[in-house]
């Protein structure tokens, strides 16, 4: 049976000294110091990429929406949600566009979807063009142009998005590996 100082000796040794606390404290706020930059970076980084996932999805749309409606579709940039202008940061639209004119005319295009504007910060350029036009046929002729998706963080973090001649788009990549990505023309991508 034990005794009643065998017992108290006991429960005194379960707790933690305060050395030993402040030598924990100390050690998890190194960490987070360290840690916490990092999982901003991946934030910046997830939200980048699923910005850009957000545009390509958007001009597939608009080409295949084109296909399936025998009619030109659009994709242009839109402040108001129901019309072309403002801004690609703003956010866009993709319609029906009967005439190809890249207007939505009321009463006569069909708005198909919108997207909202960007978060964060991030600012969209497509240099000088409003939109993207593709004909029944699935072609858009004459928009090719580099879209740049940007954060705070400058164009060695963006990305691009290169419409081709025909309208097809890809990712922009990094050909020459010098840590920014290019646009159609093999230019590395500044933001604003």
């Amino acid at each position: 049976m034990k005794t009643h100082q065998q017992h108290f000796t006991l429960k005194a040794q379960q707790g933690f000294t305060l050395i030993e606390l402040i030598i924990t404290l100390v050690i998890a706020g190194i960490l987070l110091s360290i840690g916490i930059p990092s999982f901003n970076s991946f934030l910046k980084n997830n939200q980048l990429t699923t910005q850009i996932n957000e545009l390509v999805t958007s001009i597939n749309l608009t080409r295949s929406e084109a296909i399936k409606r025998g009619f030109s579709s659009t994709i242009c940039k839109s402040d108001t949600r129901t019309s072309c202008g403002g801004n690609w940061t703003d956010g866009w639209i993709v319609f029906e566009d009967q005439d190809g004119q890249g207007d939505v005319d009321a009463g006569v295009d069909t708005v198909i979807r919108v997207y909202d504007e960007l978060q964060a910060g991030n600012t969209l350029t497509f240099g000088a063009k409003n939109r993207i036009t593709y004909s029944s046929q699935g072609i858009a002729v004459g928009f090719n142009d580099t879209f740049i998706l940007c954060d705070n963080r400058g164009a060695t973090e963006a990305k691009g998005l290169v419409v081709s001649n025909t309208g097809r788009a890809r990712l922009a990549i990094d050909g020459n590996a010098d840590g920014t990505v290019e646009d159609g023309s093999s230019t590395n991508i500044t933001c604003p």
